[in-house]
């Protein structure tokens, strides 16, 4: 299918929800090399299967890598963050445990964490964020008992931008014991993620945002030594005929055939982002969101929903026109002036309780390092103008 002239040259500001375009060197890497070698790693022993087999495990130790940590075994593939949140999750609680989270969470963690509330009788505490819209350490600490298992938080708010203090809430979990895992959905590939010095026990990513591979791939950091139960059995490709699921690293946590193309597309995409430096990815975006940002602050009607410092902050604007539907001002955006953006609730209702935006949500604007500063003027031109035809 050709896409038409009206898709190609769309302004695309919803990277929180996916990195759009990804970088041709990627993409034709990728699938020169699943073209090449997609045969299923593992199995068997010949050429190709090994070549396979090679570049996932290279992925494995690229990613550990680049995530601080240890052992490339306990660097394991998943679908995506949220399939390994529900692995996290259900992985470390049992009956009568409690669980803290937050009020920034995406529905990855909330959803989870209600489901074994009511299956498993587990106790949940989710903390509010502060004035600033980060948790504070020392909330999370006031909810801690003797009974509680893990502290689960979402390392960069997919709402409103802004980056939790991990290590620090790390830190606290590590002196008492407490499992500490991290939602790094939003800023992996972007913020600098350590989870050795950030005390964190298992980090889920996602790679098809700042990690800019596909979709359909991510993955779990474990620390060693955590007890993680797996939640499904299945093929693992080596010692068949053992009649339960493998209880070693990695294959504990993954069942079936790896996504090729999807580590393909983390392998390669670690180059780039080598090449091209995440600190400076991250500068790059920031100084187009500061435009965006401030150029939609300043519009007559407009709110900014959150905060609008850029300290601790990822390129991700909320806002709303006082007295209309978010919905109607996303349709415009992408009816009339052809710039993609997202509405509602952004799977993450409880910050949106905070914010007081709920049940309607806000219209979301998010950076990328694919975008250009032209790409902030065109949605402040397009929001000035939808205010002043909303508001005349």
């Amino acid at each position: 299918m050709e896409l038409s002239k009206e898709l190609t040259n769309i302004t695309y500001l919803d990277n929180a929800a996916t990195t759009y375009p990804k970088p041709k060197k990627i993409l034709d890497s990728m699938l020169k090399f699943y073209a090449e070698y997609g045969v299923n790693p593992g199995r068997s022993g010949y050429d190709l299967c090994l070549v396979t087999g090679e570049m996932i495990d290279n992925t494995r130790k690229e990613l550990t890598d680049f995530f601080g940590g240890t052992n490339p075994d306990y660097l394991t593939f998943s679908y995506n963050a949220s399939d390994s949140l529900n692995i996290i999750i259900q992985g470390l609680l049992h009956e009568g445990d409690h669980a803290i989270s937050t009020m920034i969470e995406h529905n990855s963690v909330i959803r989870p964490l209600n489901y074994l509330q009511k299956v498993l009788n587990i106790e949940v505490d989710f903390v509010p964020v502060g004035p600033d819209w980060r948790v504070d350490p020392d909330d999370i600490a006031r909810y801690f008992r003797n009974n509680t298992k893990l502290v689960i938080v979402n390392h960069g708010s997919n709402v409103i931008g802004t980056i939790q203090p991990i290590a620090e809430i790390g830190k606290l979990c590590r002196e008492r014991g407490i499992y500490f895992a991290v939602d790094a959905a939003q800023t992996a590939g972007m913020i600098p993620v350590n989870v050795e010095e950030m005390c964190i026990d298992a980090l889920a990513f996602t790679g098809h945002k700042s990690l800019l591979g596909p979709t359909g791939i991510g993955g779990i950091y474990t620390r060693e030594g955590i007890d993680i139960r797996y939640t499904r059995a299945g093929g693992t490709g080596v010692r068949s005929a053992v009649p339960l699921h493998l209880d070693e690293f990695p294959y504990r946590l993954e069942v079936g055939t790896v996504n090729v193309i999807g580590v393909a597309g983390l392998h390669y995409a670690q180059e780039y982002l080598a090449e091209r430096g995440i600190e400076k990815i991250y500068k790059h975006e920031m100084e187009i969101f500061a435009r965006l940002q401030e150029g939609v602050a300043d519009i007559d009607g407009v709110i900014v929903h959150g905060t609008t410092s850029l300290d601790h902050r990822g390129p991700v604007l909320s806002f709303n026109i006082e007295g209309k539907d978010a919905a109607d001002i996303g349709m415009l955006l992408d009816v009339d002036f052809n710039i993609a953006t997202r509405t509602g609730l952004h799977c993450a209702p409880l910050i949106h309780d905070q914010l007081g935006t709920s049940p309607r949500g806000a219209v979301r604007m998010s950076i990328g390092p694919m975008n250009k500063s032209e790409d902030a003027e065109a949605g402040i031109e397009a929001v000035a103008e939808i205010a002043k035809e909303m508001l005349s």
